[in-house]
C-alpha cells in the first residue's frame, strides 16, 4: 500500500519545525516529487503556521499526538518518515521511536541526549532491525558537521596514506550563533534524569555509551583549557562535544571499526594563540550560560537577520602515529542551532528516503547510514562545505 506521505515534520508549529517548513517549501514545493506534510497537535496552530508561512492553501496538515497511541498509529499509516523537532526527546520521544521501530517507519530527530538514546538503542535496535526502520538521531548541529567531518577526514586518510588516522582532534575555529531553546531544555531534562538515575551519569560520563558491548581507549576528556600542541593555540572546552563524540564512536562502531578500535576523538573550541588565548579559555571553560535560566525557551530563538548573520567554521586534524597527518575544515553558512540545523535535518530525512534505500533498519548515526550522499546533499543544498585543508 502506498502512504499519502514521505515525510511528516512533527512538531511543524515549533520554532525549529517552522524553519524546517520554510525549507522544504523553498527547496521542495508541490510537484518536485517529495510528498511533505505539516505535523502537530492542533489542527488550527498548524493551518495559522501554514498561512504565515506563506504555504499553499492545500499544504497537507497532520494532527499527531505523540501522547496518543491512537494518534501515533494513524501517523505510522500515513508516512514513510518521520521529521520529528519536539524535544526533550526523553520528555517527548519515548512512544514516537517505539511506534516508528514497530511500523518500518523511518525517523530523524536533533537529539543531543547521549543517555536517552542509549536507553532506545537497548529498547528497540531489534525491532527496528526487523520492522526495516532506519532510526537516525542527532540530525542538526549536534551532530552531523562533526560526524560526516570525522567521515570525510577518515575517507581522505585511507586515500591518500591507505590507513585512517587512530586520533582525530575536533577544533571549532568560529561560531557565530546561538544554541536553541531546546538545546538548553534537554541539557536540563539529561540533568534531572542524572540527579534521579545515578546509570545516567554513568552512561553521560562514558565516551563509549553508544556502543555496547565496546569500550575502546581512553579519550581527553575536554573539561579542562589546555594549550593544544597541535595547534599551537589554547582551546577550552566544547559544550556540544559531550554528545558529538559518543556519536562518532557510534559511528565507527556501526562501521566495523573502519577507524580502528584504538580510535581516540575529542573536541575543543580555539580561542587564540598566547595570554590572549588562555585567558578566554578560562573565560569558556567558567560559563555557565547554558544551565542558566536566561537563553531562549523552547520554542524561541533568533530573528531571521540573526541566523542569516551566523555561521561555523570547525577543522578536524587527522593523525595515523607514523608522521602523516591531513586537516579537513567544515563550515555552515547559518547559525549553527536554528538556520543550519532547519536545512540539515530536512536534507538528511530526504537523502534517507532518495538515496540511502540500501541502509537496513535499526538505529544509525548519520555517517554509517547515509555517508557520501548526505555529504553531497549537503554541500549541494543545505550551505556546508567539506574541504581538505593544506597548512
Amino acid at each position: 500500500m502506498t502512504k499519502p506521505f514521505d515525510i511528516v515534520v512533527h512538531g511543524a508549529t515549533g520554532f525549529t519545525g517552522r524553519l524546517v517548513v520554510e525549507y522544504l517549501l523553498q527547496r521542495y514545493p508541490a510537484g518536485s516529487g517529495l510528498r511533505w506534510a505539516m505535523g502537530g497537535r492542533s489542527a488550527d496552530k498548524l493551518a495559522a503556521v501554514r498561512d504565515e508561512l506563506g504555504a499553499p492553501a492545500d499544504t497537507p496538515l497532520v494532527v499527531t499526538d505523540s501522547a496518543s497511541m491512537e494518534s501515533l498509529q494513524a501517523l505510522m499509516a500515513q508516512t514513510r518518515l518521520v521529521l520529528t523537532t519536539v524535544g526533550p526527546y526523553q520528555l517527548y520521544g519515548n512512544e514516537l521511536v517505539a511506534a516508528c521501530a514497530a511500523a518500518g517507519v523511518d525517523y530523524v530527530d536533533l537529539c543531543g541526549e547521549p543517555a536517552w538514546m542509549r536507553h532506545m538503542i537497548d529498547a528497540h535496535e531489534a525491532t527496528a532491525q526487523a520492522s526495516g526502520a532506519r532510526i537516525v538521531f542527532s540530525c542538526g548541529f549536534d551532530s552531523i558537521p562533526f560526524d560526516l567531518g570525522v567521515f570525510v577526514l577518515q575517507r581522505e586518510m585511507k586515500a591518500r596514506f591507505g590507513h585512517p588516522a587512530n586520533r582525530v582532534r575536533g577544533r571549532v575555529r568560529k561560531m557565530k550563533g546561538t544554541f536553541s531553546g531546546g538545546t538548553a531544555a534537554s541539557l536540563k531534562a539529561t540533568m534531572a534524569a542524572s540527579a534521579a538515575d545515578p546509570k545516567v551519569l554513568d552512561l553521560l560520563k562514558n565516551p563509549f555509551s553508544l556502543t555496547p558491548g565496546f569500550e575502546g581507549p581512553r579519550q581527553p576528556t575536554g573539561h579542562k583549557p589546555m594549550l593544544d600542541e597541535a595547534l599551537g593555540m589554547w582551546v577550552a572546552p566544547f559544550v556540544m562535544a559531550a554528545i558529538n563524540t559518543r556519536n562518532v564512536h557510534r559511528s565507527n562502531f556501526l562501521l566495523q571499526h573502519a577507524w580502528g578500535t584504538d580510535f581516540v576523538y575529542d573536541e575543543m573550541l580555539v580561542t587564540g594563540p598566547g595570554e590572549k588565548g588562555e585567558a578566554l579559555a578560562n573565560a569558556v571553560a567558567g560559563d555557565k550560560s547554558m544551565g542558566s535560566d536566561k537563553g531562549p525557551k523552547p520554542g524561541e530563538g533568533p530573528s531571521r537577520e540573526e541566523r542569516e548573520a551566523g555561521f561555523y567554521d570547525v577543522l578536524f586534524l587527522g593523525d595515523d602515529g607514523q608522521g602523516n597527518t591531513l586537516r579537513v575544515g567544515v563550515k555552515g553558512d547559518r547559525d549553527p542551532g536554528y538556520g543550519s540545523t532547519s536545512k540539515m535535518i530536512a536534507e538528511a530525512a530526504v537523502c534517507l528516503l532518495q538515496e540511502a534505500t540500501g541502509t537496513p533498519g535499526g538505529i544509525w548515526t548519520t555517517a554509517p547510514a547515509m555517508g557520501e550522499p548526505l555529504v553531497a546533499r549537503l554541500q549541494a543544498n543545505a550551505g556546508l562545505t567539506f574541504a581538505v585543508e593544506t597548512v
